[in-house]
């Protein structure tokens, strides 16, 4: 497990070199921006040790094994934390499994875990959580959040774009590390969701796999580009 300092809030905790969470500084103190697979709570724990402040609130992107799995674990260390996700991700930590009405009833990817952790608050979009804002991204996942920090344009964007393999929209195959494709649910929304994403021109792209990437926005532009012509719709 490493550890990276992005930017003056942003402390990213990688795991097997490959899967990222991130302890975002506010003034209260830290907020947790997912909690990586199972057995990751440890040294989310021990970064915000090394930080020199506590953990107020978890936020998750969406409720995939390796953005939940340590759900749980971290919340049991964490009684005074806050935590909070969208309502669909509250129903699949749960198992109700259920696609909402007017969502693509397609049949879900990827591995969704189980937690006993019940949130505070359920998140919509354009909801304010400390320094970050709510944006609701469905396509790599139904119940899909990122997050934009309003005080340097740090975007927390989950899966709705990987960098680990080369920078690619969710859904779209980079076969250096094909896993978000393999798992993303519905490549038309995915596309839609990297759209709104790269409209808040983000001065910091950081993601739940590879490196982060500082004005991203020339590249995004490219991504968007190449998924629009591999899920075959205009750019």
């Amino acid at each position: 497990m490493t550890t990276t300092t992005y930017g003056l809030y942003c402390v990213k905790i990688t795991r097997l070199g490959v899967m990222n969470s991130y302890l975002v500084e506010e003034e209260d103190g830290l907020t947790a921006v997912d909690t990586g697979m199972g057995g990751s709570a440890g040294a989310i724990l021990a970064a915000a040790q090394v930080i020199g402040k506590p953990i107020r609130r978890v936020l998750l992107t969406h409720a995939h094994m390796d953005h939940a799995g340590s759900l749980d674990a971290l919340m049991a260390h964490l009684p005074n934390a806050e935590f909070l996700c969208s309502g669909q991700t509250a129903r699949f930590l749960a198992g109700d499994m259920r696609l909402e009405v007017g969502q693509a009833q397609r049949k879900l990817s990827g591995s969704f875990v189980r937690c006993k952790s019940k949130p505070a608050r359920l998140l919509a979009d354009g909801d304010q959580v400390g320094s970050l804002q709510v944006i609701t991204t469905p396509g790599h996942a139904p119940d899909h959040l990122a997050f934009l920090d309003s005080r340097d344009g740090t975007l927390y964007a989950g899966d709705a774009f990987q960098t680990q393999g080369g920078l690619a929209v969710s859904g779209d195959m980079r076969w250096l590390f094909p896993l978000p494709a393999w798992a993303t649910w519905y490549k038309a929304a995915a596309l839609e969701s990297a759209r709104k994403l790269a409209a808040l021109n983000p001065s910091r792209l950081v993601v739940g796999h590879g490196p982060a990437l500082e004005s991203p926005g020339a590249e995004l532009a490219v991504a968007i580009a190449r998924a629009a012509r591999r899920f075959g719709q205009n750019s």
